[in-house]
């Protein structure tokens, strides 16, 4: 089979500007083609978390092609955390956003067993923070 990872996820948002100040803010993301966007020259716009990418997609308008049935608030996307979970509540709790669940056990798609927190974003995607680290 030739399929090696995934390359990015595509969300639905009902206001992206909103979408971006809460990724950059909690998930430290950066953007790319932000220009292009605001300049109504692309119809989405990147965000880099980590070593993933997200394409943001206004739900007033998806970029085609696009999901069957593209909805605010139906993702569930989990991003793996370096470091204690302990530092991942806390930077949570900084920025007034609440953890929902954990840390509890979770495997890891490596197969090795995590912890995870649990939170959403803006538009109620559920995101997880899972940690390998021992602490």
């Amino acid at each position: 089979m030739a399929v090696r990872g995934l390359d990015h996820l595509a969300i639905t948002v009902a206001d992206v500007e909103q979408t971006l100040v809460f990724y950059k803010r909690v998930l430290g993301a950066t953007t790319h083609f932000e220009d292009a966007w605001r300049d109504g020259k692309i119809p989405v716009v990147l965000l880099q978390v980590g070593e993933s990418r997200i394409s943001v997609h206004d739900a007033a308008s998806p970029a085609t092609p696009h999901a069957a049935a593209p909805t605010p608030g139906s993702a569930d996307v989990c991003f793996r955390w370096s470091g204690s979970l302990r530092d991942g509540v806390k930077h949570l709790e900084a920025c007034g956003v609440p953890v929902i669940e954990g840390p509890v056990p979770r495997p890891a798609a490596d197969g090795s067993l995590g912890q995870s927190i649990y939170f959403r974003d803006p538009d109620g995607n559920l995101l997880e923070w899972l940690s390998t680290d021992p602490d």
